[in-house]
């Protein structure tokens, strides 16, 4: 029964991440934590990811503009390089609190204000979510509801935020899971436990990839904005 207990999440992720670009590994740190230690939990999350992530790439791939991804992975990955040995010294329950607040307050903001999703960060506040999405990925694999909104304020199509966002990940996944290799949290032993999420993230996102083209950009903003309010919800009350 093991196996469905990472199977299904994979499903879930696959779904969540293909139809709103970002989600899996929140998805799947409801349940991976309870298999195995939280830092591992988050390294197989991401590895999982992957799958639904390469799925989508693929089918985006000519979307991606490489210009918008450079910079914001150079400032997201150096954080979360460091912070992903603070799991042992940090007060992790107040962390995940005070992200469960920050993403509420966003997305009641966002849902709110009609312009606030369509228009460009300034330069110190696009910085400021690179940084925190860093810092939460490196600790819980969770980096993605503030690079998704960062990556939906340049687009003006699903493909080019879906594209963008995907690619942006995809590096991200090759670059922190070999710093949680080098580092020892990931070992040979998780292996069996990624394929099986694998099967289930490469179903959930081959169903969600038919969905998304039908849907108009408007109805996925709304998507992604509630999504990442019932994200602030899980991490401030569980």
């Amino acid at each position: 029964m093991t196996w469905l207990l990472v199977m299904l999440p994979g499903f879930l992720a696959g779904l969540v991440q293909g139809l709103t670009g970002f989600g899996a590994a929140i998805t799947m740190m409801i349940f991976l934590p309870s298999l195995l230690p939280m830092s591992q939990a988050a390294g197989v999350a991401g590895l999982i990811m992957c799958a639904s992530v390469v799925t989508l790439v693929w089918k985006y791939h000519r979307y991606v503009h490489f210009k918008q991804i450079i910079v914001p992975f150079l400032i997201y990955a150096s954080v979360a390089a460091w912070s992903v040995h603070l799991g042992k010294v940090l007060d992790v329950q107040l962390l995940r609190t005070l992200l469960g607040g920050l993403l509420v307050c966003l997305a009641i903001y966002f849902t709110v204000s009609k312009q606030a999703g369509t228009q460009r960060y300034p330069w110190f506040v696009a910085g400021i979510f690179m940084i925190i999405s860093g810092f939460f990925n490196g600790l819980f694999g969770i980096g993605g509801p503030l690079m998704a909104l960062y990556f939906l304020s340049l687009s003006t199509t699903t493909g080019e935020y879906i594209g963008n966002l995907q690619t942006f990940f995809l590096i991200d996944v090759v670059y922190i899971t070999s710093v949680r290799v080098m580092n020892g949290i990931i070992t040979p032993a998780v292996i069996p436990d990624v394929l099986i999420g694998m099967v289930g993230a490469i179903i959930g996102t081959m169903i969600a990839a038919r969905l998304l083209p039908k849907l108009p950009m408007d109805t996925v903003r709304k998507g992604i904005y509630a999504f990442i309010g019932v994200s602030g919800l899980y991490y401030l009350f569980f």
